[in-house]
């Protein structure tokens, strides 16, 4: 019985051991189990994962393509916003400049309104002095020929005989007497006949006492002979001097004021014909008497 023990005990440890070693080997082989799902799932996994970051490499290469171009796009956008500023610029410039040339120029239109306005002013009054001027001169040219009329009506037969002429020129009044009715050659008295002519002139010219006498002696170009040359050296001389002797005749015989009178030689350089010929030298030796306004001592301007 004690030897039955024994082999009990003894063989207890044997059977343990071998349902210890058969639980732990299954254990074992659902570890291992449990291993390869684990690893077959990781595998799964990590190619999921592979995938997932080759199409995220793909993604970010798309990515950087589009930030390359949206780079460049912002960098052309930069440009043309410099240009456009830039361009802004030159208009507000060019605006300015045209404003400025704007403003200029409406200066100048008003400056040439003002002008315009002082020159329509001026014209005016040019015209209302014209017109005053015009009614004036009217009536001095009716005065003037009412005394043209007046002096060849009175000295009518005195010019029928050619003894004088009356002449009207744009309202100057001239009377003209040869010096054949009143000189002998190379004389300075007045002939018989020459101041017979010349009272009548003188009778008719005391009638106009607004009239002032500017008397002119006038000769040809002939020069003076070498017997009158010591008394008139030249026509200077002889033509102020016979000037001279129609002025006393017409103060001292005729009573006409001295003050209204003046005295001129004129010598060879107003000629009234052509001295080629005796005909024009005779026509030049002339005593010409000019009617011209006449203003005394007294008179106020």
């Amino acid at each position: 019985m004690k030897r039955l023990f024994i082999v009990l005990l003894l063989g207890l440890p044997l059977a343990l051991g071998a349902c210890v070693s058969k639980n732990t080997f299954q254990q074992k082989v659902n570890e291992a189990d449990l291993l390869t799902r684990d690893v077959a799932d990781l595998s799964a996994t990590n190619a999921e994962l592979r995938q997932d970051k080759s199409n995220l490499q793909d993604d970010l290469s798309k990515l950087n393509a589009r930030l390359v171009e949206a780079l460049k796009q912002n960098s052309k956008l930069q440009r043309d916003l410099l240009a456009a500023h830039a361009n802004e610029e030159r208009q507000e410039g060019n605006l300015t400049r045209h404003q400025q040339q704007i403003a200029a120029m409406h200066k100048q239109l008003t400056d040439m309104q003002q002008t315009n306005d002082q020159l329509l002013t001026t014209i005016e009054e040019l015209n209302q002095a014209l017109e005053k001027e015009k009614v004036a001169r009217i009536a001095r040219l009716a005065k003037v020929k009412n005394t043209y009329n007046q002096l060849v009506g009175a000295l009518e037969d005195e010019i029928k005989r050619g003894e004088l002429t009356i002449s009207n020129l744009e309202g100057q009044l001239s009377v003209n007497l040869l010096n054949k009715i009143l000189f002998d050659s190379g004389k300075t008295a007045i002939k018989k006949e020459g101041q017979k002519v010349l009272k009548s002139l003188g009778d008719v010219l005391s009638k106009f006492p607004d009239k002032a006498l500017q008397i002119e002696g006038h000769t040809d170009n002939v020069q003076i002979s070498s017997r009158l040359k010591e008394q008139y050296p030249t026509n200077w001389e002889l033509s102020t001097a016979r000037a001279t002797s129609v002025v006393h005749f017409l103060q001292d015989k005729v009573g006409l004021p001295g003050e209204r009178m003046i005295a001129a030689g004129l010598s060879e350089y107003r000629p009234v014909a052509s001295n080629e010929e005796a005909e024009g030298r005779a026509l030049n030796r002339r005593i010409q008497i000019l009617l011209v306004p006449y203003k005394s001592a007294n008179t106020t301007e």
